[in-house]
């Protein structure tokens, strides 16, 4: 059961939660009238393809691919919202993701990288010491950044859903019944959770980063572009390392920090929001016929 429990996740949207399984993926909306409105949908390819098995290859792509599903979720949640019907999906779905990627590098990898060089080069700091503000400056930034755009009620609600979409996999991995009430009992944090995977990434660029030495502006800018892949797979096999092993009192005790940046990205849900998460994940749970 716990290799099978490995592949569940989810995403919060804007009035909705999206749950991915092994084969299918369901999201679940409240519309404006009041009902729960669902929508259940196969994986593509990749989730059961070779490449998905790959160590460390995998992780960029699952990334790339999950992307592509939230934003497609987060469209279909909108256009519920406001009775339209925009379609994100082909070039411009990959057009966006492409911008979303550019505008995330530039801010949290690049221009950490920037003032590091400048330290370096005008404070005459050494360039294990300039490696290290950038490292440092890029969490802060992080960390920054996520605090702060939880004061917004919209971002607030959907960390309500992110906390009820946590909640409701807790409950099931404890294999109790699915209901608003029972449900509402567990943590809001969770050991697979995107935001903890972020925290790794940036706490793993600190150290490779900073072991790099000096190099010109150019380079260190070019450095941080081409890591990046290679983060992103270690980052992901070490979420999936302590996922599978979060039994053992060490793993236990090294998950801590991720666990408490979720505090951050989620907040407690309302039974409203409950009964979205509960729907997503039943209807996730059906289309794979358990």
């Amino acid at each position: 059961m716990e290799d099978k429990l490995i592949s569940y996740g989810g995403q919060a949207l804007m009035e909705g939660v999206l749950m991915r399984g092994r084969k299918v993926c369901a999201v679940a909306m409240r519309a404006p009238d009041g009902k729960i409105v669902t929508k259940v949908e196969p994986l593509g390819g990749i989730y059961i393809s070779n490449i998905a098995k790959i160590p460390f290859l995998r992780g960029l792509i699952m990334l790339w691919d999950s992307l592509g599903l939230g934003m497609r979720a987060l469209t279909d949640s909108a256009n519920l919202q406001t009775g339209e019907e925009e379609k994100l999906e082909g070039p411009a779905l990959y057009i966006t993701l492409g911008l979303t990627f550019v505008v995330a590098i530039a801010i949290f990898f690049l221009i950490p990288a920037g003032v590091g060089w400048l330290t370096e080069h005008f404070l005459h700091w050494s360039a294990w010491w300039s490696n290290l503000v950038e490292g440092v400056l890029r969490l802060v930034m992080l960390v920054g950044y996520i605090w702060a755009v939880g004061f917004m009620p919209d971002v607030r609600r959907v960390f309500a859903y992110h906390g009820a979409e946590h909640k409701t996999i807790n409950a099931y991995e404890a294999g109790v019944e699915l209901t608003p009430a029972s449900v509402a009992k567990y943590p809001l944090a969770h050991t697979r959770c995107g935001t903890a995977f972020l925290l790794i990434l940036v706490v793993l660029s600190l150290f490779f980063f900073t072991i790099l030495g000096p190099l010109s502006l150019e380079w260190r800018l070019i450095s941080r572009i081409l890591m990046i892949p290679v983060l992103v797979g270690i980052a992901y096999e070490y979420l999936r390392w302590t996922a599978d092993n979060i039994k053992n009192p060490f793993v236990r005790i090294i998950v801590k920090p991720n666990l408490a940046l979720q505090s951050l990205t989620t907040r407690e849900p309302d039974e409203k929001i409950l009964e979205v998460a509960i729907a997503a994940f039943n209807a996730m749970r059906q289309a794979e016929g358990e």
